[in-house]
């Protein structure tokens, strides 16, 4: 073997020993981020999530940083966590992948923070499945910005998910129809240091990682 082959082996060999030590930081920046993105729309009374809703909420799944780019055809790609109530508190964070797609007339790119409610026990099921798509298994709507969400429409009283948005400093509500998300196994791996499924973490048997403690105050705060 040649100086030159060994020193490739030597490369690749540490890159793939340090690959979970990267993807636990990664997961760890996300989860911080994920805790901004919670504090800020919810923090604002005139322009957030109303207090009402979210108190009313079986879980939650926060999406920072969702990516969108477009050249004719647009597509949308995100990583974050779902956490649902479990006895009297929040169960650890699951990770979440959001994919979608669009088709139009599109030029460019943004970075979204997105936010969803699970309103019911129905859309909770949902969420506790592997895969899912939005707007097909299960109905999701436009979230209303503001102090109260008394003034509901049919949709928001039926809709098993609320969504919400932030880009460039606006909140908005957005349905998402046509989105599906899935089980992020890889951010679960980092988390836990072992194999565990959505199902098991969202349903409160699964301790939650030291690293998701700034997400878990966040969320207990409110």
């Amino acid at each position: 073997m040649s100086r030159y082959t060994r020193l490739f082996v030597l490369v690749c060999a540490f890159g793939v020993a340090a690959l979970p030590t990267l993807v636990l930081a990664d997961t760890r920046e996300r989860l911080a981020d994920a805790a901004e993105v919670v504090r800020d729309l919810l923090s604002i009374p005139d322009r957030g999530i109303p207090a009402d809703l979210f108190a009313k909420a079986d879980c939650v799944i926060v999406v920072p940083s969702m990516k969108k780019a477009a050249f004719g055809v647009g597509g949308e790609y995100g990583r974050g966590f779902a956490a649902c109530r479990a006895g009297g508190g929040w169960s650890a964070p699951a990770g979440i992948r959001i994919e979608g797609g669009s088709f139009g007339f599109q030029i460019g790119g943004s970075a979204t923070d997105v936010v969803m409610l699970v309103m019911n026990r129905k859309g909770m099921e949902k969420l506790l499945s592997s895969k899912f798509t939005l707007g097909g298994d299960a109905s999701v709507a436009a979230g209303p910005i503001g102090r109260s969400a008394e003034a509901k429409t049919d949709a928001l009283m039926t809709a098993e998910i609320l969504g919400y948005s932030r880009s460039r400093g606006i909140y908005a509500g957005v349905s998402l129809e046509g989105s599906t998300l899935r089980e992020d196994a890889n951010a679960n791996d980092a988390m836990f240091g072992r194999k565990v499924s959505n199902r098991e973490v969202l349903g409160g048997s699964v301790k939650a990682p030291d690293s998701a403690a700034g997400f878990l105050a966040v969320l207990a705060k409110r």
